[in-house]
């Protein structure tokens, strides 16, 4: 059973599930939703969807607009478009109560929706992403964090930070460490033998010999060598203008960008809406959508669940290979 946290209960998050419910199938992987099942009734009322809301999960069926829910109440109802921190210690609430079932095995996989980082923090709960607060409660000293759509893979060596920070983050140690975890994923998650990772570089021509920055001279190249010392198979680092070009992505099981506005860009361009988040190096599959909360259009009934359901399956596809 795969379990899913829909995110803020103000977003387009609760739209996705049930949107999702209403054509899945019944010999599809069985999943539970971790939320309000209020929250989730109510805003299927404003979509004029039907619902029918389940929690006895040792018995479920999977018929059209059935849906399996752990709840955990939120303190107030939840307005469409509107965020209230007062929701937040539920949100996490939600999340922690499925990372607990991931961790222990009652859950396959963990699919999240789309967080509001801004109204958890203006709560008073200090949140930098679902990646951060995933590796914390999984207490694993480091996590990737990798977008895919179907023909392409970008890794992150840093996250959520300003791009004004990313020089200084940036070190051997860190980037080895990710990339070794990317390489082991590639393997052990996504069957892929022998990978090939393109690196690319910080700066603007991978620093163009050392005269637009040295960051590939003195950490990126060196850790290249290393890795390939050990047989792991990684090129670069190269200009990222370079490196996502049809002729070097051909070649390539994944990418590893500096930063996340030099990899994403193209992600999102070449598969926004299909494309899926994983998070790699934790001990559980967890996967997520490719997009924001998008307050403006919950429960407008215009929210794409195409990234969703691709999160679903991938999580599925994830976990079945883990097993192997």
């Amino acid at each position: 059973m795969l379990a899913v946290t829909p995110g803020e209960p103000a977003g387009i998050g609760p739209d996705l599930v049930i949107q999702y419910a209403q054509s899945q199938k019944e010999d599809a992987t069985p999943w539970v939703v971790v939320a309000d099942a209020d929250m989730l009734r109510q805003r299927a009322q404003l979509l004029g969807l039907p619902l029918q809301i389940q929690d006895d999960l040792e018995h479920p069926t999977a018929a059209p607009g059935d849906l399996k829910v752990v709840h955990i109440p939120l303190p107030s109802r939840a307005q469409p478009g509107q965020l209230n921190p007062d929701h937040a210690p539920a949100v996490l609430a939600a999340l922690d109560h499925a990372i607990a079932g991931a961790m222990s095995g009652t859950f396959q996989a963990l699919v999240t929706g789309p967080i509001q980082k801004s109204v958890i923090n203006d709560a008073g709960l200090p949140f930098s992403g679902h990646t951060e607060y995933l590796a914390q409660a999984a207490a694993v000293d480091d996590v990737v964090m990798l977008l895919m759509s179907e023909n392409l893979k970008v890794a992150l060596a840093t996250t959520h930070l300003p791009l004004a920070a990313v020089a200084t983050a940036l070190d051997k140690e860190l980037l080895e460490r990710r990339l070794r975890i990317l390489h082991t994923a590639l393997v052990h998650d996504f069957g892929v033998s022998k990978p090939t990772i393109l690196v690319a570089g910080l700066n603007p021509h991978a620093g163009e010999g050392g005269h637009l920055g040295r960051e590939e001279i003195e950490i990126i190249e060196p850790v290249c060598k290393a890795l390939r010392r050990d047989g792991i198979n990684v090129i670069g680092p190269l200009p990222a203008d370079t490196l996502y070009t049809p002729k070097y992505l051909a070649q390539a099981d994944a990418t590893m960008a500096m930063f996340h506005d030099q990899g994403l860009p193209v992600l999102k361009f070449a598969g926004f809406g299909r494309a899926v988040n994983v998070t790699l190096g934790l001990p559980f599959v967890r996967t997520s959508v490719d997009h924001g909360t998008a307050l403006d259009l919950a429960a407008s009934g215009n929210a794409d669940s195409g990234s969703f359901a691709q999160a679903l399956v991938t999580a599925q596809q994830l976990a079945q290979q883990r097993s192997i």
